[in-house]
């Protein structure tokens, strides 16, 4: 899997059987959401159709992904109650879902005693770590990816993601 891959959707296609995701902001203002969030927090109504939006380049990642055999799991840590944008999480997760996605949700006060890195990330087969940097706002940072497969790192994020996703609930076990 080559570590200087140019997008995520080619290091993904690179991937060979895991696909680990940790998510541990209670908001995010990433630009390709904003326009479903701001109508979710309007209507409250979410974006469940994979043919809008963001989500036609997001779904046939996954669906790729899973259909080669890999296994693609998303954890996401969040503090109770929960923020608006939480709520929109959670109603669009479906489309995960459906895509192959496996999705669990561990309230904040779980994660307690659990060696957690600073940052969201997502870990690929098990070595190569892409670590996310957000502003304090929850838009992406100047440098918002970094990519690594020091094997410290790696081990980190893997024993992380694995203790969360043994304490979270199944998002169809989890409600807001």
């Amino acid at each position: 899997m080559p570590l200087n891959a140019k997008t995520f959707a080619e290091l993904l296609a690179a991937t060979r059987y895991s696909a680990v995701h940790l998510e541990m902001r209670d908001v995010y203002a990433v630009g390709d959401e904003t326009g479903d969030f701001e109508e979710f927090r309007r209507t409250g109504v979410a974006n469940t159709d994979a043919t809008r939006s963001f989500w036609p380049q997001w779904v046939p990642l996954v669906t790729d992904a899973v259909a080669r055999g890999v296994i693609m799991r998303r954890a996401r840590i969040i503090s109770e109650p929960v923020t608006d944008y939480i709520r929109y999480e959670h109603a669009i997760t479906p489309v995960n879902l459906r895509a192959g996605e496996d999705v669990r949700w561990l309230p904040r006060h779980h994660a307690f005693g659990i060696s957690l890195p600073d940052n969201d990330f997502w870990l690929l087969d098990e070595r190569i770590v892409q670590l996310h940097h957000f502003t304090d706002t929850g838009d992406w940072a100047e440098h918002g990816k970094e990519r690594t497969d020091d094997p410290a790192v790696a081990a980190l994020c893997a024993a992380a993601f694995e203790k969360v996703w043994e304490r979270a609930i199944p998002h169809e076990k989890y409600t807001v």
